[in-house]
């Protein structure tokens, strides 16, 4: 069992940055695979950036490529979201989650947090 807890979100202008924090309580929690998603009003939950339990792999969505970054620190059950040249098009509620692989898809995660609201303004 993991439970997650999203920080770090809030207001900053386009051509920004933030940095989101995802803390895990559980002792399994290197065991697993993180993966950052967003949720848009009105629109699907989509797949941001992933990384592999051991830090080794990332994956990453093509329109925050070279912009975000995320990373992770076993030792402190914490994952991170990097978030450079902030666009618009970001503002979203942000939510963490583990699971098995660094998948793109939501339905690969079993464990989920509560969200942090990023907004991004012009």
């Amino acid at each position: 069992q993991v439970q997650l807890v999203e920080s770090g979100g809030g207001l900053v202008q386009a051509g920004g940055s933030l940095r989101l924090s995802c803390a895990a309580s559980g002792r399994t929690f290197s065991s697993y695979a993180m993966g950052w998603f967003r949720q848009a009003p009105g629109k699907e939950r989509e797949f941001v950036a992933a990384i592999s339990w051991s830090g080794g792999s990332t994956n990453y969505k093509d329109s925050v490529k070279g912009r975000f970054t995320i990373s992770r620190d076993n030792a402190k059950n914490t994952v991170y979201l990097q978030m450079n040249s902030l666009k618009r098009e970001d503002t979203a509620v942000y939510y963490c989650a583990a699971g098995p692989s660094t998948a793109a898809y939501r339905y690969a995660y079993g464990y989920w947090g509560q969200g942090t609201q990023v907004t991004v303004s012009s």
